[in-house]
């Protein structure tokens, strides 16, 4: 066997394998001898021994056996090394790992910044949110993997962020030996091109699967990313390989991630996914009293009167972050100027803010959360069909559509079915009548509009 003979051989195994596989893993490979049966290649890193030894090492050992029938298997062995005893690599044994992988990774690899307000004693814990907040505390306790991967959802500002921090927080308390690595996905995108353009693709490799723990945020970010998605969905497989927590977060669930290739979405969904879902009224307002605390420690003379925090819960019902903003703003003013934070300071102070803020609420959206809270089939509602199992329904609809849109009566029955607006006028009455006679339709009422004003 000759270096002549490997050159051949190599082009023969680009064909099998593509270019890009050969570039990343066949190509790097130097033969160095034969002796007593055994092929020996220099490798740049232990790693990329480790992986072709489990990925190739057939395919190379079928090639090799070709020119010569003696070879009997392959052993690697890291170039700088190369006055070593090169240690045999049996194709069908496990790969050692490299022991200094772990350390020279993480000396290398630099996490993003945490935030020291994003805690587990900060967050405040509600209905939309309790799953999600128990599965990571789960993780954060470093304990046996119990769902890989944790993949937490859900809109701007609901808390995504801040239960990764305080995941990564807890663990460096609890498991200070463990190689916790926290990154945007943005991130990890720039370390990978980065990688390509410095020709540092293997310890790009070394270092991303050396971790122990893995979090990745707002992931949606490497869709329509062929090449960075390629490379995430192999670091994900070799650390579920290796029983390695991964958690990762994103603005929607695996499935509805456009340009997510299919193959990385079926991966993110085989783990728990958890949906944050929007605030209920009552967990913002234990969110804003849970700010108010943190504030008067900044303005210790400052107060709050009655109806304030309540208002603003009411209002500021789309995002967290804009809510404890407002609160900030409100609280900086009324410190600049002298005054207590009473309603007209807070309408004064947030007015660009509460406008922004008002829910537009349509008709449509109306009539599907009727017929999903009834069971009822949306074309059942809006339809000809008069029996009392769609006629309420449709009532109910008609009322809230009058009370919570700014549609006149004729532009809401058209809605309906191009019903006539005195038809409309008679829904709501009903409604109103029933609402003080019937406790049903009233919970039910209460329910409805929370649900959309959510």
């Amino acid at each position: 066997m000759t270096q002549e003979k490997w050159g051949q051989l190599r082009q023969r195994l680009l064909k099998t394998v593509g270019q890009n596989n050969y570039t990343t893993w066949i190509e790097p490979l130097q033969f160095r001898g034969l002796q007593d049966g055994i092929a020996t290649f220099d490798v740049p890193t232990n790693f990329m021994g480790n992986y072709v030894s489990q990925n190739f090492s057939d395919l190379i050992l079928h090639e090799l056996k070709t020119e010569d029938d003696s070879i009997r298997r392959l052993s690697f062995a890291v170039a700088a090394n190369s006055g070593a005893r090169p240690s045999a690599v049996d194709a069908h044994a496990p790969a050692p790992v490299a022991a200094s992988a772990g350390k020279s990774a993480q000396s290398a690899l630099t996490a993003a910044p945490l935030d020291k307000r994003f805690t587990f004693d900060s967050f405040v814990v509600g209905k939309p949110n309790e799953l999600a907040h128990a599965a990571a505390k789960r993780v954060a306790e470093g304990g046996p993997v119990t769902f890989n991967p944790l993949f937490l959802y859900g809109g701007v500002g609901l808390g995504k962020t801040h239960l990764m921090h305080a995941i990564a927080w807890e663990l460096q308390t609890r498991r200070p030996d463990l190689n916790v690595l926290y990154l945007s996905a943005e991130q990890f995108m720039y370390r990978f091109v980065q990688a390509l353009r410095d020709r540092k693709m293997m310890d790009f490799k070394e270092m991303f699967r050396s971790v122990d723990v893995l979090m990745v945020d707002d992931v949606q970010f490497i869709a329509g990313k062929d090449s960075t998605q390629e490379e995430f969905f192999h670091t994900f497989n070799a650390l579920v390989d290796q029983n390695k927590q991964i958690i990762i977060s994103a603005d929607r669930a695996p499935g509805e991630i456009k340009d997510l290739e299919e193959r990385v979405k079926s991966r993110l969904q085989c783990g728990l996914v958890v949906d944050l879902h929007p605030t209920d009224y009552e967990l913002r307002l234990g969110i804003l009293q849970s700010k108010v605390e943190q504030q008067m420690q900044t303005y210790p003379d400052l107060k709050v009167e009655d109806g304030v925090l309540e208002f603003l819960a009411h209002r500021i019902s789309t995002n967290v972050r804009v809510l404890e903003g407002a609160l900030t703003r409100l609280f900086a003013f009324a410190s600049l100027v002298g005054r207590k934070i009473d309603m007209d300071l807070t309408q004064d102070c947030l007015a660009d803010v509460l406008r922004a803020s008002e829910r537009k609420i349509t008709v449509e959206e109306i009539q599907r959360k009727v017929s999903e809270h009834y069971n009822i089939r949306l074309s059942d509602m809006i339809g000809p069909k008069r029996l009392r199992a769609y006629a309420r329904p449709r009532q109910v609809a008609m009322y809230l559509a009058k009370h919570m849109t700014s549609r006149s009566l004729p532009e809401i029955g058209r809605r309906f079915g191009g019903r006539d607006h005195t038809t409309v006028m008679h829904g709501v009455k009903r409604i109103e009548e029933l609402k003080q006679s019937d406790g049903q339709i009233a919970e039910d009422l209460e329910l409805l509009r929370r649900s959309l004003e959510a």
